[in-house]
């Protein structure tokens, strides 16, 4: 299973997290260049305590389950599905190439040449790359990205899918799917992202993902154990209920007027505080000295005022991502629902816009 895949059938783009598994189907009107999208099908089913651990499934059976569950509550027909995994899970590396190579030759040099960068026996690996364009200092060279993922951590997303009834028509990397999706940000961006050095805070249940872009590419990621499973985790030990009361208390409310100032102010800060520190790693890893926009996505990202508050302690414009505002909304789709949800789909919105690459 190739980690770019081939071009293949409209799929659906499916994210499993570590809390819920996300599908999202689109549909394209007009070519490329003039194209509008519209959302044909979403879902969103929650996992069961512990399916995924630290972004590896450590119950097939259950999210395939899951899986199941989602694509029939969406009402997609759809028979092939497109995932990620995770940036921690996979090893990148740009490397120049001739490029006189034709594409056969160039495969066949990358795996003959693989070992070098990949700390792995090649047989316990998936390995696949894609070409980037032309090296900017030498015409005679191309810039291709080679990407490599234990085999394991491919073969569990695959085999649930197959469990909820989809085929796998591609594989890609969590990082590379949110910048696809951010082509859909870039409209509501200062000068359309160009010259621009975003960061992107994917804030979700247990980790909290720092993606920069410089020009709308991916320069820099980074993931570090965070997320609104802690927010959870306070409400439960405050009020003394389950973990499930708790989440479900975080969702639809009726918590104690003392929850704001005491539990949710707090978690807001300790947010803030790990994007600033995120963003910090950043700058003194690269030669990057400052950041121009801050954009907001995962479940957490929609607490409300979070943004306001991001943009007042770190002095930089804080934006909530969502991909939908220009796409059209099909028969079956809840507009208010997946506005609610906006912000948490970018993974599966990057993943399924990859059917029109």
């Amino acid at each position: 299973m190739s980690l770019f895949g081939r071009r293949k059938p409209p799929a659906v783009g499916l994210d499993i997290s570590s809390s819920v598994v996300k599908l999202l189907e689109l549909s394209q009107q007009g070519g490329r260049g003039r194209a509008k999208y519209r959302v044909e099908s979403y879902a969103v089913e929650t996992l069961p305590p512990n399916a995924v651990v630290e972004n590896n499934i450590a119950d097939v059976e259950a999210v395939g389950q899951a899986i199941r569950k989602v694509v029939k509550k969406s009402g997609t027909r759809a028979k092939n599905g497109a995932i990620a995994v995770s940036g921690s899970s996979v090893i990148t590396k740009t490397i120049s190439m001739a490029a006189s190579l034709s594409d056969k030759e160039l495969e066949a040099q990358i795996e003959m040449e693989a070992d070098q960068y990949v700390p792995y026996p090649l047989e316990e690996v998936n390995l696949d790359f894609e070409v980037l364009g032309p090296n900017e200092k030498n015409p005679e060279m191309r810039d291709v990205l080679l990407a490599a993922c234990r085999a394991e951590h491919v073969d569990d997303r695959v085999a649930a899918m197959g469990i909820g009834g989809l085929d796998c028509s591609a594989v890609d990397v969590e990082a590379y799917a949110l910048e696809r999706a951010c082509r859909e940000l870039a409209s509501q961006w200062p000068n359309s992202g160009e010259d621009l050095t975003v960061a992107l805070a994917d804030i979700g249940a247990t980790t909290t993902t720092l993606n920069v872009l410089h020009n709308n590419r991916t320069i820099y990621t980074r993931e570090q154990n965070f997320g609104g499973k802690q927010l959870t985790e306070e409400i439960q030990r405050r009020y003394g209920l389950s973990l499930e009361e708790a989440g479900m208390a975080k969702r639809n409310g009726g918590l104690p007027d003392s929850y704001g100032p005491e539990v949710l102010d707090p978690f807001k800060e300790a947010v803030a505080q790990q994007v600033n520190r995120a963003i910090q790693f950043f700058l003194g890893a690269t030669p990057y000295n400052n950041v121009d926009l801050v954009v907001l996505a995962g479940g957490t990202s929609s607490i409300p005022g979070l943004d306001d508050l991001i943009h007042d302690r770190l002095g930089v414009d804080a934006l909530l991502a969502n991909p939908f505002t220009d796409m059209s909304l099909g028969s079956k789709v809840n507009a208010q629902a997946l506005s609610n949800d906006a912000s948490a789909m970018m993974i599966a919105c990057g993943l399924a816009l990859r059917s029109f690459d």
